[in-house]
């Protein structure tokens, strides 16, 4: 054989291989399947941080596969992911734009090291950008909500009783939309320097969505960091509740900044100044309070609890922004009606009071422990987090994120009991029809 003949014969390949990419960038370009994908049109913005030398599968199927690998039952680490992953058919990763084996003309899942390797070293803000985005979408009805298919059968039990909750404690008329900010260790997971991995979340009172999540950078607390991702939330028209470790003068300050924002927050120890005038400032028989109290009893879980909260007005001279002042006494009893434990906490808002009364005030705060019941707890049991064995770079912020996708996605579908709608989605075409892939 001639060198020009040889020559010939190994170019031929590379450049079927590189029509044939072409070709699919182009199909990709108009394939209305792609588009339609809220979703995927989120993720395809994340920047590609791999060298493009010997690139095959890019980054939007690798994120994609997660986002809906995490969303079905036994997810919850890499491998399953991969596993489950694999059995995804060809149509749909064609859909996807997968890489297209050259050889047998088949599109190629990705590998467990890809999917290991990928999240470790992503743009983590990016990626957090756009599952927020995608979830801000479909709470503005900018992008078709998720739905999940039900079981046949009885409505299910968590589901009955959201729905007789509604009924029996209905939020108050003219109640604000509002979001709770609080943060969750990755148990294990360290940072290149060393320190923890500590992620704080904001999630909807209304719907329980995670509305962004943010880092906390080594060794400056949590402070800062909700005040970033305070900044990049649009928060305009909302009660942000905050826990006291988050009652600094910076943060209300910075709530107070954005157009019709107002915070809830709990005052303690780190403020004592302003706890001791709030508590002197509210100080007094319950018999001087009736105009401005609210009680709120509730039953279950093998108790009785009752919170009654007094308001008074406040200015900026007990705290930047505060408009009211407010305590808040909790006690908690068996269902015989004795009752066992009381605590007292004080805080103050930016509401003025036509605008929130004491009820409203009350709703919020108990609204604002569901930080703890919809996200912290959904994601340690049901995802079991805190097993995971993926600890290094930005691979547990990445996965605890495509974790705040799958809740929220299972709340926008009316889904209130998150396991049991990752159960209904365990067929391939249901788990990609969720996001209209």
């Amino acid at each position: 054989m001639s060198p020009s003949s040889l020559t010939s014969s190994r170019l031929v390949p590379c450049l079927d291989r590189f029509a044939d990419l072409a070709l699919r960038e182009a199909e990709l370009a108009t394939d209305p399947a792609v588009v339609e994908s809220a979703l995927i049109r989120r993720l395809a913005a994340v920047p590609e941080r791999r060298s493009a030398c010997g690139l095959r599968h890019p980054l939007v199927v690798i994120l994609t596969l997660t986002a809906c690998a995490t969303l079905v039952v036994g997810g919850d680490s890499v491998a399953a992911i991969r596993q489950w992953a694999a059995r995804t058919s060809q149509t749909v990763l064609e859909r996807l734009g997968a890489y297209r084996d050259p050889f047998t003309g088949l599109f190629v899942v990705p590998g467990e090291r890809t999917f290991r390797r990928v999240p470790a070293d992503l743009d983590a803000d990016a990626l957090d950008t756009a599952i927020s985005g995608y979830v801000a979408e479909v709470v503005r009805r900018a992008a078709p909500a998720p739905r999940i298919p039900h079981t046949p059968g009885p409505v299910e039990r968590e589901q009955r009783r959201v729905a007789q909750r509604q009924v029996t404690h209905p939020a108050p008329a003219g109640l604000l939309p509002g979001a709770a900010l609080d943060g969750k260790a990755c148990r294990d997971a360290r940072t290149e320097q060393g320190g923890r991995v500590f992620l704080v979340g904001a999630i909807s009172h209304e719907h329980g969505v995670i509305l962004g999540q943010c880092q906390v950078a080594d060794k400056h607390g949590e402070g800062p960091a909700a005040r970033a991702l305070l900044a990049r939330l649009d928060v305009a028209g909302t009660v942000l509740t905050l826990d006291a470790p988050h009652t600094t003068k910076a943060t209300a300050r910075l709530i107070t900044q954005h157009p019709d924002a107002h915070h809830i927050l709990i005052v303690k120890g780190n403020q004592p100044l302003a706890r001791a005038a709030a508590q002197a400032l509210l100080t007094g028989p319950d018999a001087d309070w009736t105009a401005t109290t609210a009680i709120d009893d509730d039953h279950g879980h093998d108790r009785t609890e009752r919170r009654t909260i007094r308001t008074a007005k406040a200015d900026d001279a007990l705290f930047p922004g505060a408009r009211q002042a407010f305590r808040l006494r909790r006690d908690v009893g068996d269902l015989d009606g004795v009752w066992t434990s009381k605590e007292v906490v004080y805080g103050i808002t930016g509401l003025p009071a036509e605008a929130a009364g004491p009820a409203h005030l009350n709703h919020c705060e108990r609204a604002h422990w569901g930080v703890e019941n919809r996200l912290h707890r959904v994601r340690d049991v049901t995802f079991r987090e805190d097993h995971s064995q993926v600890r290094s770079g930005t691979a547990p912020r990445a996965l605890a994120g495509f974790r705040n996708l799958a809740i929220s996605t299972a709340r926008l579908a009316d889904r209130a009991n998150i396991a049991h709608a990752r159960r209904d989605l365990l067929d391939h075409g249901d788990a990609f029809a969720v996001y209209t892939i």
